[in-house]
């Protein structure tokens, strides 16, 4: 959970808040057809859940000065992979500024895949 104050109080955002806030914007993008599961939990997770699930494949470090965020993609067969990241990253630092004011230090772009 990420926590700072402002002038008239408290703002607390849960981690599952930004996973969805991130995932909703990087499976928009031209490109990507979806995410990897990117550690033990999430894996797990995905395994025993049947619904597609916006937080797989999101890591998030930091607090409320500095974020780093790591994603790990699958990709469409024939695509520029180099063109898809720069519009991920752009698209992640502009959807988390916007809606939460929070600093965005660092967007690492993972492919694990390609699909046809």
């Amino acid at each position: 959970m990420i926590s700072y104050e402002t002038r008239i109080g408290k703002i607390s955002l849960s981690e599952d808040y930004l996973q969805a806030l991130i995932g909703e914007a990087v499976t928009s993008c031209f490109g990507v057809v979806g995410m990897v599961p990117s550690g033990g939990k999430q894996y797990f997770f995905n395994l025993i859940s049947k619904k597609e699930r916006l937080s797989k494949g999101i890591i998030i470090r930091g607090d409320a000065d500095n974020v780093t965020i790591e994603l790990h993609i699958i990709v469409s067969y024939g695509m520029n992979i180099n063109a898809i990241a720069q519009s991920i990253v752009h698209k992640v630092h502009y959807v988390v500024t916007e809606a939460t004011g929070i600093k965005v230090n660092k967007v690492t772009v993972k492919v694990d895949g390609i699909k046809e």
